[in-house]
């Protein structure tokens, strides 16, 4: 009765299942094979957790919406619900703009048309006021643009000119722009008082939308022998005049205003500039020079007028021009209109051309040696943004080691020997 055990030592073989049976003989039992790719694909609970079944469908749990493509019914309102209110059932809630009045409506709109006058942007513009409930005020529009761009430059009239025609048929219609008109005429007694020059400025603009199709031509037709303003009278006249000169002599309406400065050709520029400098030689008159120099906006081309300058200096015969110049640029650097820096790159300039401009002047070095030391002396004294020497100092290392062949103390005679 005694039965020998067979007890089997770690093998290879130990997982085969091998057994005794009572008799002695050995059974062998088929077990699954237990390899780390069978552990991966293993589906029971590794946190001792759960029977180790499949997730329903894959989805739902923590974190998780649901599987991909499932739809969710609308939840039903139920009648019988405590909480259930007819009034609130299959409501659509929609956005209201309330309608600006008279005081919202200038602090809303002045603000865009400011912008404007800097980024020059009128589909801007446009969607910015298509938000706006501008309702009856909508016809107030072109008057408030055009009352800000009689205070403002010659460039920014252009843009106001421009916004009116990219305005009327998206935001406007002909009659909010000729309403408008109506009421700037009607306002022009008071429009003076701040612009002495608003009445023949709103002609400019009436004759510009007349010829943009904005403005009917019958619009000034209408007013004769019916204006009691002389303000008004001047506006229409002056309109008039524009269009019956664009028919008889193709004066062209479009370009009314000119351009911006920086929009301007360099050689159109440089035109300007000198036909300024000969008008202030023949009438003397500063302010109406600075006033000028104000309207071509150019403050980053401010140099070549200084150049222009010194250039008809050293041109000169007497001491006349030179005090005038001197003069002139004394006024404009005290005014602010004309930068140290400017002024500097001015002189630089001359310097740079200084022996093309001894060919045709063989006095040049002397007479711009003098007139710069001259220029910073009246300017020291004249405006406190100059020092003492800034001139002279980069005028000594410009013209440093330069040969002379003329004797420039000696009224301009050769001399015998170089040296």
């Amino acid at each position: 009765t005694g039965y020998r055990r067979l007890r089997k030592n770690s093998s290879k073989d130990s997982g085969r299942g091998d057994s005794l049976s009572d008799n002695g003989d050995v059974v062998r039992t088929v077990v699954p094979p237990t390899s780390p790719k069978g552990k991966l694909l293993n589906r029971r609970s590794k946190m001792g957790k759960g029977r180790g079944l499949p997730k329903k469908g894959g989805a739902g749990g923590k974190g998780v919406w649901g599987s991909p493509g499932e739809v969710y019914g609308e939840d039903e309102v139920d009648v019988k619900d405590p909480n259930y209110d007819a009034e609130q059932e299959n409501c659509v809630y929609e956005t209201v703009v309330l309608p600006l009045d008279d005081e919202t409506f200038e602090k809303t709109v002045t603000p865009i048309v400011q912008e404007y006058f800097e980024h020059g942007d009128a589909n801007e513009v446009a969607e910015l006021l298509a938000e706006l409930n501008l309702g009856s005020m909508r016809g107030d529009v072109p008057m408030l643009a055009v009352s800000l761009a009689l205070e403002a430059k010659a460039s920014h009239r252009e843009l106001t000119s421009r916004l009116l025609s990219e305005l009327c048929g998206c935001v406007l219609t002909a009659g909010d722009v000729e309403a408008s008109f109506h009421k700037l005429l009607k306002e022009l007694p008071d429009l003076v008082l701040d612009t002495p020059g608003a009445p023949q400025m709103l002609g400019q603009f009436i004759a510009r939308a007349v010829a943009d199709n904005i403005l009917p031509k019958s619009f000034i037709d209408g007013y004769k022998g019916r204006v009691d303003c002389e303000y008004a009278r001047a506006a229409l006249d002056r309109a008039a005049v524009l269009l019956r000169m664009s028919r008889w002599t193709g004066l062209r309406i479009d370009s009314l205003w000119g351009s911006g400065g920086g929009q301007r050709p360099v050689n159109q520029l440089i035109k300007e500039v000198n036909l300024l400098l000969k008008e202030f030689l023949l009438s003397g008159d500063t302010v109406e020079a600075e006033r000028c120099l104000r309207e071509l906006e150019v403050p980053h081309f401010h140099h070549e007028f200084v150049y222009e300058a010194v250039i008809m200096v050293l041109e000169s015969k007497g001491d006349r021009t030179l005090q005038m110049i001197l003069q002139l640029l004394k006024s404009l650097c005290a005014s602010t209109v004309i930068t140290v820096d400017q002024l500097r790159r001015g002189f630089e300039r001359v310097y740079l051309d200084m022996a093309d401009l001894s060919i045709d002047v063989p006095c040049a070095y002397s007479l711009l040696e003098q007139f710069v030391d001259r220029t910073e002396k009246s300017l020291v004294e004249g405006s406190p943004i100059m020092y003492p020497n800034e001139l002279t100092s980069f005028c000594s290392v410009s013209v440093r080691g330069r040969k002379r062949f003329i004797s420039e103390g000696d009224g301009g005679r050769l001399k015998l020997s170089s040296y």
